[in-house]
């Protein structure tokens, strides 16, 4: 399947969870484009209920991790989101930025978009911005952000070295990314990674650990550093699950990686 067909189906599903009533579909986000199973894959979500800035109609268990915990946001920092969705990491991190602040979230899902762009109105937020895009190639400028965060997103990119090397030339020298997404320890299968039922549902486009982490070297980015790792116990039971060292698994982790300072 052609990365521009992955893409199309990923903002199909992910348009279709936006639009879900209230209990259809929030949370489902490993199905396929065509329905859901009735597996409950809010294994890979975190609670974010305790958090200041929390916003329960922006939480659409979506991610796999909690990056505001660990991307070291200050107050006045200009952070970008990507695949912000309803715009649940985003309020979380403007209630760190504060009024000096500017936080904007990026997605190509335009139900998404129109979502999160609800929800900041009603909250009255003026010091936060939704805009459509790809990660892949941001309209963006270059050396914008303090911050850039990801929440269970580039995992379903299909070039995350293009992706990387994009949060490399908006962050601002010596910013920082701090993203939570899902990896694979072990070789899986071919056809559970051609599969778009499990792309579309975080595990099939994730990349190996260690490639991963390379992606990210070489990309540029220095200090990098591995937050929290969580093996995820899909309810599938023909999906191997236990990492032993010999059989596959699937991980959510969060990390962290800086851009380094231009030399004077």
């Amino acid at each position: 399947m052609k990365s521009t067909e992955l893409k199309l189906i990923v903002q199909e599903k992910y348009g279709k969870i936006a639009g879900a009533s209230e209990g259809d579909e929030k949370g489902s986000c490993c199905c396929s484009p065509d329905g859901c199973s009735s597996a409950d894959y809010t294994v890979f979500s975190e609670k974010y209920d305790q958090l200041e800035g929390y916003n329960p109609d922006a939480d659409l268990n979506l991610g796999c991790g909690i990056p505001t915990d660990f991307a070291g946001i200050k107050q006045g920092d200009h952070v970008l989101d990507l695949g912000s969705g309803a715009g649940n990491d985003c309020f979380v991190a403007r209630a760190i930025v504060g009024e000096s602040g500017h936080v904007t979230g990026i997605d190509f899902t335009i139900p998404m978009l129109i979502k999160a762009e609800e929800n900041r109105k009603k909250l009255g937020y003026s010091n936060i911005d939704f805009m459509e895009g790809d990660i892949e190639e941001m309209p963006l400028p270059d050396n914008s952000y303090d911050v850039v965060l990801s929440n269970c997103v580039l995992n379903l990119v299909p070039d995350k070295h293009k992706a990387f090397r994009e949060i490399m030339r908006v962050l601002k020298p010596g910013g920082h990314f701090c993203v939570s997404d899902v990896v694979i320890k072990g070789e899986m299968p071919d056809k559970m990674r051609s599969d778009a039922e499990l792309y579309v549902g975080c595990v099939a486009g994730a990349s190996e650990y260690d490639k991963y982490v390379n992606i990210i070297r070489n990309a540029g980015f220095v200090d990098i550093v591995i937050h929290k790792e969580k093996q995820i116990i899909l309810p599938d039971t023909s999906v191997p699950v236990i990492s032993d060292g010999n059989t596959p698994g699937i991980f959510s982790i969060t990390l962290s990686a800086s851009k380094p300072m231009i030399n004077s």
